[in-house]
């Protein structure tokens, strides 16, 4: 995918990494040479792609303090991850592309809670899992929590993937973890009851810990979006989740027409914590429940 340099901050590991040689790279405006692009791919954590040919200048505009001219492209071993900021309003969302080695048909966008943002532990861990299995992934970071706003967030970056050059995909799931997976449901159901989405873009709704009440007050449950929406839903919760009962869920699923599954993290919170299970194990469980119900969904490649 080809990108130019562009300003951006320069991560820890570059600046032990690069020292003083940092200071010595092309000013904006300046032509890239041989020498500094091979002092780049030396220096660089992972494989850094798509630097500007020799001859080409490396960066058109000024870097803010704290900031440095280099590539935003860098690949893993199994996938690219392309960092981009997506117009909304009079500001922008921050958002990264997880990019599969081959040329993907299908995508997930995902979003994180009330707190935090995009680089939560479990979205980055799904994000390279579905990428690493041929699924492109746009995660993004919207603060706030307004519902509404989140969702007008949502859309915007539907919107921003459906009209992308770069990714022509057949369709996209919508995905988000507890307050996220509000809006990413919203969005679904808006989108169905106005017919914006009369082409299949939208292909189904995943949930992790979604929160359907408010801890300790069952009474007033979020399902409003959940029983008008038409297109396939996954539900991956714990079993001890303060914000989602699980008889609550389960009678909330039994009335909705929309196919669905859910899949229950054993005795997990809602931050999806186990006691006496490593983190990363209960990260597998999700990360391959999602897969495994998207390729029941599309016809994906199993790698």
């Amino acid at each position: 995918m080809p990108l130019s340099g562009i300003c951006h901050p320069l991560p820890r590991l570059w600046k032990r990494q690069l020292g003083k040689a940092a200071e010595h790279l092309p000013r904006p405006g300046q032509l890239l040479s041989e020498r500094c692009k091979d002092r780049l791919r030396e220096t660089a954590v992972g494989e850094v792609c798509s630097i500007p040919a020799p001859g080409r200048p490396f960066c058109s505009q000024k870097p803010p303090q704290g900031h440095v001219c280099c590539p935003v492209a860098v690949h893993s071993a199994e996938h690219q991850q392309v960092k981009v900021k997506i117009p909304f309003g009079n500001k922008s969302l921050d958002a990264i592309f997880s990019v599969p080695e081959k040329k993907p048909t299908y995508g997930v966008i995902l979003t994180h809670g009330a707190g935090g943002d995009m680089n939560f532990p479990q979205l980055v861990s799904l994000a390279d899992y579905l990428a690493s299995h041929g699924v492109l992934c746009l995660r993004f970071t919207c603060k706030g929590l307004n519902v509404a706003y989140r969702t007008k967030a949502f859309k915007t970056v539907v919107e921003y993937l459906k009209l992308s050059d770069d990714y022509k995909l057949s369709g996209v799931f919508l995905a988000g973890r507890s307050m996220g997976s509000r809006a990413a449901a919203s969005v679904v159901r808006q989108l169905s009851q106005d017919d914006d989405d009369d082409d299949g873009f939208i292909q189904g709704l995943v949930c992790l810990s979604y929160p359907l009440h408010r801890p300790k007050l069952q009474s007033k449950l979020r399902d409003e979006d959940l029983l008008l929406t038409r297109c396939p839903v996954l539900f991956v919760s714990g079993s001890a989740d303060e914000m989602c009962e699980k008889q609550l869920l389960e009678g909330v699923v039994s009335k909705m027409k929309a196919p669905k599954k859910i899949h229950w993290i054993d005795k997990a919170n809602h931050g999806m914590a186990v006691k006496g299970r490593r983190t990363e194990d209960v990260m597998e469980e999700i990360n391959v429940q999602v897969f495994s119900w998207l390729r029941e969904n599309v016809q994906l490649e199993h790698k």
